[in-house]
């Protein structure tokens, strides 16, 4: 198969979808892989890197889209490349449809494949492309939360590990999922005092086996929420529901219960967030402030650590994207539930349950596309 990497475009996104060694393994598999000319750069693979591995490199987005069979991306196509995708190409990508109705109408227009990441999920529902971003994005929101607690930029002026005489900063984090387990991980680490919420008892249990001393678990509800973003200086969203829109667990009247700098961080940006008063930043300019209370909502959290994220992203999709371009898409995800459950746009029709509720489009059954 004929596989391409172009270079990303979105605003701050250091990552590229595949590293020299993910290349040199669809390469020894009899695959041709082009790469753009400069696309591994941000995250610190040169053109030399790729063309040793026996990749090429072509100099612009237009060649490597035209030529590729498969395209490997790390973000959903921007406005810019929607003319770029072409009838039955397949494209391999983080694509979060839900939370953008002109992506959707885009893609399917454009008569491609489209299999997301995120909505990849094994028999016993771990969702393995997204994780590794999630583990980022977990670590990170507690690293730009910390940050933007600085009272230079509008925090509270709070060290979330406090000082002997001074108590800690207090983080909620909204969800028990991979993002909220190593966010309350950072949070702990740094010495913060921690609540981690979440609707399933199962999942309470176990963290509370697992997390250190100065993390408790609650309930997740609105009663509860209510009681706690009063005090709590770092407020975390890590609420996902798989290929659908996330819950707005945060209204915008919760805000008033907020103290004036408390740092909201919304890791749920890609699937319209989980706080109502979301709106998707960039790294560029990252913050927000709404009733005295910054919102920090960058929709690519990983892009700014793009060594660690490209690494582990490869690590994650290239056993996927060998079975994808040994065997075709159609018969690979025949094969690979998994697969089959990242199919969410084929052939103009929408194939995945979450995108077509999300925007009231009908929904087609996947194996009619098989």
């Amino acid at each position: 198969m004929v596989i391409g990497v172009p270079k990303e475009i979105k605003s701050n996104e250091n990552r590229v979808a595949l590293t020299p060694g993910g290349a040199m393994e669809l390469i020894k598999r009899g695959h041709t892989v082009y790469v753009q000319s400069t696309a591994g750069v941000g995250s610190g693979f040169e053109d030399a890197d790729y063309t040793e591995a026996g990749a090429v490199i072509l100099p612009t987005a237009d060649e490597v889209w035209d030529i590729a069979q498969m395209i490997m991306k790390v973000k959903e196509p921007i406005a810019e490349e929607y003319g770029r995708c072409k009838k039955d190409q397949l494209i391999f990508t983080y694509f979060h449809f839900a939370s953008s109705e002109e992506l959707t109408h885009a893609m399917i227009k454009s008569g491609a494949v489209c299999l997301a990441y995120e909505t990849v999920e094994t028999k016993d529902r771990q969702l393995p492309l997204l994780i590794p971003m999630s583990e980022v994005a977990g670590r990170m929101a507690i690293q730009q939360g910390a940050k933007f607690l600085e009272k230079p930029v509008k925090g509270r002026g709070v060290l979330l590990g406090g000082v002997p005489g001074v108590p800690p900063g207090k983080v909620l984090v909204l969800g028990g999922g991979i993002v909220g387990t190593q966010a309350a991980k950072m949070a702990a680490g740094l010495g913060a005092q921690v609540t981690l919420m979440d609707v399933s008892l199962n999942r309470l249990r176990y963290l509370s086996d697992v997390m250190p001393s100065n993390v408790i678990t609650m309930f997740s509800s609105e009663y509860n929420i209510r009681k706690l973003i009063a005090d709590h200086d770092l407020i975390v969203g890590a609420v996902l529901i798989p290929g659908a829109k996330a819950p707005k667990l945060i209204t915008r009247d919760m805000l008033k219960l907020m103290r004036p700098g408390t740092v909201l961080v919304d890791v749920a940006v890609d699937q319209g967030g989980c706080f109502e008063t979301t709106k998707a930043t960039t790294h560029a300019d990252p913050t927000y402030i709404i009733d005295d209370v910054v919102h920090y909502c960058v929709a690519n959290m990983p892009g700014a650590v793009p060594f660690t994220s490209t690494v582990a992203l490869t690590n994650a999709t290239l056993p996927y994207a060998l079975q994808l371009a040994g065997k075709g898409w159609k018969k690979a995800c025949q094969e690979n539930t998994e697969l089959k459950l990242g199919l969410n746009v084929v052939g103009g029709k929408v194939v995945y349950q979450g995108v077509a509720d999300a925007f009231g489009l009908e929904m087609t059954d996947v194996e009619s596309v098989l």
